[in-house]
């Protein structure tokens, strides 16, 4: 979840004119790495030789 001060701080950050699209895309990732950041807090993440092992299964 994001803040108000986060979602105005992206506004500043945009040009003086942008499409609409732009900025949503620059909430959602904002979102995304929030949500990413609260995932690997609560240990619901996995470790590179986790990740190596897996893609292994996938691509042999």
């Amino acid at each position: 979840m994001l803040t108000k001060k986060q979602v105005l701080s992206a506004i500043k950050e945009m040009p003086d004119t942008f499409e609409a699209t732009a900025l949503f895309d620059r909430l959602v990732l904002f979102c995304k790495i929030e949500e990413g950041r609260e995932d690997s807090k609560k240990g619901r993440s996995f470790t590179t030789a986790e990740v190596k092992k897996q893609l292994k299964k996938w691509r042999p």
